[in-house]
């Protein structure tokens, strides 16, 4: 008991820190309200995030100036084709001693050795080394030269990929994209917002530097602790439930509006994903326990990235996006008698 009430407490002034952090945001980032919150669910989380967007959209920057806001360690991997697993791992080097001459190997850390990663354009990377942060990402340890290293938490990867240029890239694997917690969509702004980022010019980059922390990474720890404790009604868990099973064009539940434009639904991990998500956002806004709303506003975000579309959608254009609204139209929430 003495152990949550610190936990407890944390949770208490949650949303006024939250609101604190949002607002160093913005300062810096112009609009991307939505990609702002979602990605902030994210971290509080600890979970990792795929950010799909075209470039020049600030997402390095908003990643940057996360990472400074929760005080803590960022490095950024710019993903290549001719990138190497030891790349971002590390390797085992020898070295001399300086003072009695003998040669020994030792560690190198690599850049994964951080609390906040942004990979980079990561569909630039062969699988090999997509699937050297795998292990990272799902174990959050890596294992080089015969031993195994943990990273310290907290550890979370935000990945980048650019939707218009695709020759030349690696497709991630569903196994792999199923380990994002949230697949996040980022696009142009609007023009009021547009007009707004011309005219701040070089200040966005001076606002960058002045942001001050709100949080530390012993705090996040904390804090996913006491998220993870929060209390969850059987109704929102059945609802969270109820939209992975509809994705799923074998399952009975499964509309057929949705049937007919996917090839693989999404797993179990989807509900894990909605349910936590939802506890989080609870949580920031000042609520006890989560409700089918705030499973509802992170479903986009939870699914997305998760379904594996057919020919049927590539040839009339359907989207991810448009699946997921229609699953959120067709699945209502649950009502007990």
């Amino acid at each position: 008991m003495s152990d949550s009430v610190p936990e407890l407490q944390a949770l208490a002034d949650l949303p006024a820190r939250y609101a604190a952090l949002t607002e160093q945001l913005r300062s810096v980032i112009v609009g991307q309200h939505q990609v702002i919150e979602e990605l902030l669910v994210a971290t509080f989380c600890q979970g990792h995030s795929l950010i799909v967007g075209v470039p020049g959209l600030a997402k390095t920057l908003l990643v940057r100036t996360l990472a400074a806001s929760l005080r803590l360690e960022f490095r950024r991997i710019q993903f290549t084709p001719d990138m190497m697993p030891s790349d971002i791992l590390g390797a085992e080097l020898i070295q001399t001693d300086p003072q009695t001459g003998e040669r020994r190997m030792q560690f190198a850390p690599g850049p994964v050795f951080a609390n906040v990663i942004l990979a980079d354009e990561i569909n630039r990377t062969p699988p090999k080394t997509q699937a050297a942060l795998l292990e990272a990402m799902a174990e959050r340890q890596v294992s080089v030269g015969g031993a195994t290293r943990r990273l310290e938490e907290p550890f979370i990867v935000v990945a980048t990929q650019n939707p218009i240029e695709q020759e030349g890239t690696y497709p991630l694997p569903e196994a792999q994209l199923d380990r994002f917690m949230f697949g996040l969509w980022i696009g142009y702004p609007k023009p009021e917002e547009e007009r707004r980022i011309v005219g701040m010019g070089d200040e966005i980059a001076a606002r960058a530097e002045r942001v001050a922390s709100v949080f530390d990474g012993h705090e996040l720890v904390r804090l996913r602790r006491a998220i993870g404790r929060i209390p969850v009604s059987e109704h929102v868990v059945e609802y969270a439930v109820s939209l992975a099973r509809a994705t799923r064009p074998g399952d009975e539940s499964c509309p057929a509006a949705i049937k007919r434009f996917v090839a693989w639904g999404a797993g179990p991990r989807t509900g894990q994903a909605l349910v936590l998500a939802a506890k989080c956002l609870a949580a920031l806004e000042g609520e006890p326990t989560p409700s089918c709303a705030h499973v509802a506003r992170l479903a986009p975000a939870v699914l997305r990235h998760r379904l594996v579309l057919n020919y049927a959608a590539s040839a009339e254009g359907v989207t991810a996006a448009t699946v997921v609204e229609q699953l959120l139209r067709d699945i209502r929430e649950p009502t007990y008698v």
